[in-house]
Formats: structure tokens, C-alpha cells, sequence
């Protein structure tokens, strides 16, 4: 007998309580890649402190009775100002996770977006789960494989493509060492030790792909390669991405362009010139450069220095629904969460992922009527306190005003 939700998700509500359910299912090393930072994991920390940093001030007398989470991004009206970020390991935290996540998504009318190390093909996700689709791409070294994997999303019908910009090279991650977790997956006694003190998560994951043929494959990249094969790091490297392989993208993709990992005006700027339709402001949750600014506190001037050019979304320590409602307030039309929902899929699949939008919703939905504001474009600067957000080179704010 199928379990519900709500017996599921028993007092696990939120986020973070969520989360704690996700630990308890997987191997520490699959958790630990997923929940994670880089280094001393100060970007980590940082990136949930800059919204607890930012306060509210609410207006009152308000008639918010008809309030709505709807909002309209990239042309296309949504559920409400939110998509799922690409995370890789969808499709190793839950069988065919990719799937459940894309399904959960749909059925919440927000966009997904599937990672270019996903373990689900991009056909089946547009056939069987359906929704806004958007495609995120790592540029290889072999740019031919690229153009080829673009050009097999666009037929299957997505219809954005997010080019990662901000990972150059490998991250350090001391934690996946010592945990025996790296993909291509390799058989260290850490690691196997690790997993089979998990035997539910085995059998329930690891133990139905083998059953429909063996490892898991990387579903879009060139040869399908196993989990234990994977792609050589210096294939997977993009250290000579440049400013024109945003214009040959730009010619070649003929769907909504995004560049994500923009963290300086400049850039968003010039992404903006060269055709985004999008610019994702992002440290990458925290997982590339240690002590990179959080992508909150980075927005406001993004957004100053993009204007109506292109459209700005950002991400990296969302929680709560009032994380997104702050998001919105600074200027963003958007914002895209990873771990949230990759937890909730790690704890009952397309279950645990609608349970955490679901939460998001009804808490952001609250928030819009605590704070007298019954619509999503009716979010502005002026419900925002933060007197940290100073004016910072030539793109003014004036958030710190009384």
C-alpha cells in the first residue's frame, strides 16, 4: 500500500526538515555531493545569510483576497516566479528521479530545467512529463557534441537552453574524496561501505536501473556512457569559454537563451548585448568559488545594469517562500531552486518534489498577503529593507532610504 504524503511528510513541512529526511536515506557520499559546498564552504553559509540579511517592510490595509502566484517569465505564464534549477544527480537520488522531478514541475506549471549530466533522455522527459522544459548545458571541449545537443533538445521541444558559464575547471571538494564519491563512479571500500548501509536507497535506486540493464547512463552526453564510465575531466572542461561562444550559441539555439553564473553587471550586461533573453545571477549554490558574493546581495546591480534588456533571475539559498518573495522584491522575475526540490524527490520521488513546491507556494502566497501585496508584479524595492545593499560603482541603489 502506497504511502501519502502527508504520512510521508509527517511534521516535515519545510525545507530544511525535508532535507534532514533526504540525509537519512542516503549514502552520506551522494549527500553530501548534493547538499555541500566548496572549500571552507563560506559562499555556502553566505548565500542563506544574505536573505536573512534583507528585512520586510510591509504595507497594511490592503485588500490581498484575490492574490495570485502567478507571474509571466520568458513570455510564459507560470505558477508562480520559480523553476527548478538543473541538478545532475536527480537521477541518482531516486530511479529515474529526472522523470519524477519533471512530472512534479508540470503538474505545478513552473519550468524545469534538465542538467546535461542527467540520467533521463531529453525525448522522454518532453513525451512523458511534458511542461516548460528548459535544457542546461556544460560546454565541452569537443564544441560539435555541444551544437548536436542542442540541436536534439530543440526537436524534442525545449524551448530554453541555460549555458553554465561559471565552472572552468573542477571544484575543489575535499568532502567527495574523503567520502569515496566521484563520477565516473569508482569502487573505493568508502564508498561501497558507504552504499551498502544504505540498502533501501541500493535496491530502490541502483538495484531497478540494473534491472532494466545495468548502470545508469548518461542519458545526453555523447556515447551514453555508465555512471562508471562518465566523460574525462578534461572533456567535461570549458577553460576556454569565451564571449563568442555566446554568440555562436545565440545563432545556433533558436528557443530562450539564459546565461547562468553572472555575478558582476558587467557580464549580465554583455550577455544581454549579445541576445540573452535571460541572465541567472549565481555562485553555483556555493560550490565553485569559496567566497564568491552571494547572488542575492549581487542582484539589485545586475538588475540596475541590465534594465529592460533581458530579464534576470537568481539562485542559490532559497528556503522559504519568503526567500522568493525577497528575490522578486530586488528585481528578479525569477528565481531557480536545485537542493529544495532534490531533496523532496531523494525522500518519495515526484511525491517529495510536489510536497516542497507545494510548500513553497503556500508560503510565498502567504507572504504576498502579510506584506499587502495581492500580485507578483506589485513587488518592488519599497517592501525591501536592506541598508547593506549600498550604491557600488555607477549602478545606484537606493534601498537604504527611509
Amino acid at each position: 500500500m502506497k504511502r501519502t504524503a502527508d504520512q510521508i511528510f509527517r511534521f516535515a513541512n519545510s525545507v530544511d526538515s525535508v532535507r534532514e529526511l533526504a540525509k537519512r536515506r542516503l549514502p552520506r557520499g551522494l549527500f553530501e555531493f548534493i547538499d555541500r559546498g566548496s572549500d571552507d564552504e563560506i559562499a555556502l553559509i553566505n548565500n542563506r545569510d544574505a536573505y536573512d540579511r534583507v528585512k520586510f517592510r510591509p504595507r497594511t490595509l490592503i485588500d490581498v483576497s484575490a492574490r495570485s502566484s502567478e507571474t509571466v517569465v520568458l513570455g510564459q505564464t507560470i505558477g508562480m516566479p520559480l523553476a527548478v534549477a538543473p541538478t545532475g544527480a536527480a537521477g541518482l537520488v531516486w530511479h529515474k528521479g529526472e522523470m519524477a522531478l519533471a512530472r512534479a514541475t508540470a503538474a505545478a506549471k513552473v519550468p524545469f530545467t534538465l542538467a546535461t549530466r542527467s540520467m533521463s533522455a531529453m525525448e522522454d522527459i518532453a513525451s512523458e512529463a511534458g511542461g516548460v522544459l528548459w535544457l542546461q548545458l556544460y560546454t565541452l571541449r569537443d564544441r560539435s557534441s555541444c551544437y548536436a545537443i542542442i540541436e536534439r533538445a530543440w526537436k524534442a521541444g525545449f524551448q530554453g537552453l541555460v549555458l553554465t558559464v561559471d565552472t572552468p575547471t573542477n571544484p575543489s571538494r575535499d568532502y567527495n574524496e574523503r567520502n569515496g564519491y566521484s563520477l565516473p563512479f569508482k569502487y573505493t571500500v568508502r564508498g561501497v561501505t558507504d552504499i551498502l548501509r544504505h540498502p533501501r536507497w541500493f535496491a530502490g535506486v541502483i538495484g531497478r536501473y540494473w534491472r532494466d540493464g545495468g548502470l545508469p547512463r548518461f542519458e545526453n552526453l555523447p556515447g551514453r556512457r555508465t555512471i562508471a564510465e562518465g566523460m574525462s575531466p578534461t572533456e567535461m572542461l570549458s577553460d576556454n569559454l569565451t564571449w563568442a561562444d555566446i554568440e555562436e550559441y545565440r545563432k545556433r539555439w533558436p528557443g530562450k537563451l539564459m546565461v547562468k553564473g553572472i555575478l558582476h553587471p558587467d557580464d549580465a550586461k554583455r550577455a544581454a548585448m549579445l541576445g540573452a533573453d535571460a541572465v541567472i545571477v549565481s555562485n553555483h549554490g556555493g560550490r565553485n568559488l569559496d567566497g564568491s558574493m552571494a547572488p542575492l546581495d549581487a542582484l539589485p546591480e545586475v538588475v540596475d545594469a541590465v534594465g529592460n534588456r533581458a530579464e534576470v533571475f537568481v539562485d542559490g539559498g532559497i528556503r522559504r517562500g519568503a526567500d522568493v518573495a525577497k528575490a522578486i522584491a530586488l528585481g528578479a522575475k525569477c528565481v531557480l531552486i536545485g537542493r529544495p526540490t532534490l531533496y523532496g524527490t531523494a525522500v518519495a520521488g515526484e511525491l517529495g518534489a510536489t510536497h516542497v513546491l507545494n510548500a513553497l507556494r503556500r508560503e510565498f502566497l502567504y507572504t504576498l498577503a502579510t506584506l499587502g501585496v495581492p500580485k507578483v508584479a506589485e513587488l518592488s524595492r519599497d517592501i525591501i529593507h536592506a541598508p547593506h545593499l549600498v550604491a557600488r560603482g555607477t549602478h545606484r541603489l537606493d534601498l537604504a532610504a527611509e
